[in-house]
């Protein structure tokens, strides 16, 4: 598979953005982010035959015409379009001579003038795969984990971010971790810099959260995470003392293994450089650990992390932790080189309303519609100022979504599963008004369940259907069963030609009632148990999702892109400011599939507008869709 290098002529046709598809709310305010390129692939299908994809842009009118042209080295280009194709971003080339060269030119049409918009070379000895493929330099004994990605240079392309896991253990275990480490590269292969956090920061699910955002609006993203004395930027400089050891050594000790003590950071990188820019003392410290659960930091050592637009134009991050007991917290603002507390949420004991409410994940959308983001913090809801907007009570849980999954009620929905261990009675599955936190439906009613998802997955039905694992049945929005539940219950993707979405698990894909429609072989799923992707998310192409998925040996990323052709129109999913941060969260604890800001699935109804955005880069200065 190939993809383009960088476009010229981006951002064009600014003044039809009122026919565009997606949803802002009046008050919403506009958002910087990031500049994307046209995104144009090829993936080469046959001996004769290529299927190309490429992004429409928030800022594009949504019919926006476009022409494909094909050439062979230095003969003269053809037009493969009679018609401008006011359809999909995609096309077929069916009859092309891949025994040489080719390069496919894209242009737009505006007042009868063809715009150049991106080109790419398909070379003639490319191997039929829908893949492309990043060599690693995976550590002898390590094995690339969860990923993310961010335009770390300001290109307009993406690059992926990788956390390389070695020993890890859970917070209920004690041992002795390797260092967890973080790579980053292109989508060439390029390798930009590696990060160790070292000794002092344990390996596991619930320790290394991170986050990949533009954070101070210069159109290129920094790197974030929690880090420690020891911990070695991009550059090789050590924050810290690099001497310090705080980890509990001895073997016959019951916390073995857990860091007790010690400072803790909190630092941003720059994106292209891996240097540390600057570390601040982590919010909240440790403390008491009994303010936290328990004395052996199974409880103190439980953290989530996303990006939130808190005053609707910049991106804070929200970094937290705890979730059993007392729930923390803490949003941070990055201005002139430096981080800048915003805010903190403590409920200082576990007897408060919002304590014990936190899920392994986490969501962020503006759900009350003021323009200001909402931290979906499991069964309960942070306010964009850092106060409690509303908590259930349902407890704890793994899985949670939060979309518009009925796009016959008003606003966003939330559905999440809630653990009822040692025999605690309550609701085991449950749909709720997002902004109130009103529940809608009960389900598992006194079980205990671990998974459970909420999409729109028959391309024959408007809206989503809920399921969990231990449910013989789904149910549809109204809380009405309507047939078998899929047997997954993990992740999500849109890859085929309708709008709804498509099961993800392990390193395949079902269709709803149909079975397996791909399988990545030769690739295999991460986090043990949860076979999840390292990263699901719309990379590049069109606004279907790409998988990133790692190779058996452990040395390549595979990024799989569909080739199926389709006649929907989006524009790309990474301009839609609910799925953009459900990238960025998407590696926290226990993955999550993202999800949209609107309903997106059979039956939807197209926005009339573009989400309020201005596109920044930093050799072109601010672009904004008004």
């Amino acid at each position: 598979m190939v993809r383009t290098t960088t476009p010229q002529n981006f951002l064009i046709n600014l003044l039809f953005v009122i026919s565009a598809v997606f949803l802002a709310t009046p008050l919403s305010a506009q958002r910087y982010m990031e500049y994307l390129d046209r995104g144009l692939i090829a993936v080469k299908t046959g001996d004769n035959s290529a299927f190309l994809s490429w992004r429409l842009l928030a800022t594009d009118a949504y019919n926006l015409p476009f022409h494909l042209y094909r050439q062979y080295g230095g003969e003269e280009k053809v037009r493969l379009t009679d018609q401008p194709l006011m359809k999909g971003t995609n096309f077929e080339d069916k009859q092309v001579n891949l025994t040489k060269d080719v390069t496919y030119t894209l242009v737009s049409v505006q007042n009868q003038q063809e715009n150049f918009e991106a080109e790419l070379k398909l070379a003639k000895n490319t191997p039929v795969r829908q893949y492309l493929e990043i060599p690693l330099q995976t550590p002898a004994g390590y094995t690339p984990g969860d990923a993310s990605v961010g335009d770390l240079d300001g290109d307009g392309v993406y690059e992926i971010i990788i956390h390389q896991t070695g020993k890890g253990h859970d917070n209920a275990h004690n041992g002795i971790t390797t260092d967890p480490i973080f790579q980053a590269y292109k989508l060439d292969g390029t390798f930009l810099w590696e990060i160790n956090l070292g000794k002092n920061i344990r390996e596991g699910a619930h320790y290394t959260q991170f986050m990949v955002y533009d954070l101070d609006g210069d159109g290129c993203a920094e790197f974030v995470c929690k880090t420690a004395d020891g911990t070695k930027d991009g550059l090789g400089k050590i924050i810290g003392d690099a001497d310090a050891d705080w980890r509990d050594t001895d073997s016959n000790s019951s916390t073995y293994g857990r860091i007790l003590e010690g400072p803790e950071y909190l630092t941003v990188f720059d994106g292209r450089t891996g240097a540390a820019v600057s570390t601040v003392d982590y919010l909240p410290e440790r403390g008491d650990l009994r303010s936290w659960g328990d004395t052996r930091a199974n409880r103190s050592e439980r953290y989530l992390a996303a990006i939130a637009y808190l005053d609707g134009t910049n991106p804070s991050l929200v970094m937290t932790r705890g979730y059993y007991e007392r729930t923390t917290l803490a949003a941070w603002d990055f201005k002139d080189g430096k981080l800048v507390s915003r805010w903190v949420f403590d409920t200082k004991t576990g007897k408060h309303p919002y304590a014990g409410q936190g899920y392994h994940s986490l969501s962020v959308a503006d759900v009350d519609q003021d323009g200001k983001d909402e931290i979906i913090f499991g069964a309960m809801c942070i306010d964009d100022d850092g106060t409690g907007l509303y908590t259930t009570g349902l407890g704890h849980g793994d899985a949670l979504h939060v979309t518009d999954l009925d796009p016959d009620r008003p606003g966003l929905e939330a559905f999440g599963i809630h653990e009822l261990k040692g025999g605690r009675k309550g609701v085991g599955a449950a749909l709720r008004d997002a902004r109130t936190g009103e529940v809608l439906f009960k389900g598992a009613i006194d079980q205990d369940v671990g998974r459970g998802v909420a999409a729109n997955i028959d391309p024959n039905h408007r809206g989503a259907y809920m399921w969990w694992l231990g449910s013989k049945v789904m149910y549809d929005m109204k809380g009405n069963p309507v047939g078998p539940s899929p047997r997954s219950a993990n992740f999500l993707i849109w890859w085929d030609e309708d709008l709804s979405r498509e099961l993800l698990n392990s390193n395949y894909i079902e269709k709803y009632q149909q079975g397996v429609i791909f399988r990545a072989e030769g690739a295999s799923s991460i986090n043990g148990s949860k076979s999840t992707p390292n990263l699901s998310a719309d990379i590049f192409g069109d606004w279907r999702e790409e998988l990133v998925i790692r190779s058996d040996d452990n040395q390549s990323l595979r990024i799989y892109t569909t080739t199926i052709p389709t006649e929907h129109r989006l524009y790309t999913l990474m301009h839609d400011p609910v799925y953009r941060l459900s990238i960025a969260w998407q590696n926290v604890a226990y993955n999550q599939p993202p999800h949209t800001g609107f309903y997106l699935g059979t039956g939807m109804t197209l926005p009339v507008k573009t989400p309020d955005i201005r596109i920044v880069k930093p050799d072109r200065g601010l672009k904004t869709n008004k």
